[in-house]
């Protein structure tokens, strides 16, 4: 299957699409693994799956949620770690008990990432959400991270802690580094939602979509994939080739 790509007027309704995408994967087994990715662009899709539960009582069994990544340098208890923001936006409404991501406090990095990559390759991830950067990056895989990539410790790019220092009171207070699964982690989930909205991700959709499969745009690496859906609003899509 090729990547489809679905383009809506506006981000709203790409919002509504990713939500129907979570909910059918919440319906789809007793126990599925869904993949979540953090930040701004699927946290609308997430409140819209959260205001249908809270209407409809979507979540039954017993799905657990995985995280992407995590920031290095913030303590356990501070509310801007994705951990925190994950049950802050969907676990706690939707009451999923099980939510699993990296050590990043772990005293050993390198045992906490292999023992995390190991844990998600056996969950096998039945739906992963992920977002784009405007470099290109999925999850916390920068620009020239390799296609076969695992979970590990990586230093973040400065456009990456840019981008995210609106979450910080300084920009200085931006991690520098943080745990990513790995792009060949990323690839093993048995479908792949990517969402993509406003004018500032329209270069990065259109490299990932249109451009040469490369290791200078991580998400590019998502066409070697069988199975992805790529959710965008028209100001994303601008640059991205006539369908």
């Amino acid at each position: 299957m090729a990547m489809r790509v679905v383009v809506t007027d506006h981000a709203d309704e790409a919002d509504r699409a990713l939500a129907d995408e979570l909910a059918a994967a919440l319906a789809s087994a007793p126990a599925p693994a869904i993949g979540v990715a953090t930040g701004a662009t699927p946290r609308g899709g997430y409140r819209e799956l959260v205001r249908r539960h809270r209407a409809g009582g979507l979540v039954a069994g017993s799905p657990s949620l995985w995280l992407v990544d995590e920031y290095v340098g913030l303590a356990p208890d501070d509310p801007r770690t994705y951990r925190a923001e994950v049950h802050r936006e969907l676990a706690d409404p939707l009451g999923i008990a099980r939510v699993h991501g990296p050590d990043a406090w772990a005293t050993d990095a390198v045992a906490a990432c292999d023992r995390f990559e190991a844990e998600v390759v056996a969950a096998g991830v039945d739906l992963q959400v992920l977002g784009i950067g405007r470099n290109g990056h999925i999850g916390f895989n920068e620009p020239g991270t390799r296609f076969d990539s695992t979970t590990r410790r990586v230093r973040l790019s400065p456009t990456t802690r840019a981008d995210n220092a609106r979450h910080f009171q300084r920009p200085d207070d931006v991690p520098h580094l943080g745990i990513t699964q790995g792009i060949g982690t990323l690839l093993r989930a048995r479908r792949v939602v990517l969402v993509a909205t406003g004018t500032a991700k329209a270069d990065a959709l259109a490299a990932a979509v249109d451009g040469p499969v490369s290791e200078r745009c991580p998400a590019s690496a998502l066409r070697r994939h069988p199975d992805v859906l790529v959710l965008c609003d028209r100001a994303a899509a601008a640059r991205l080739s006539p369908r």
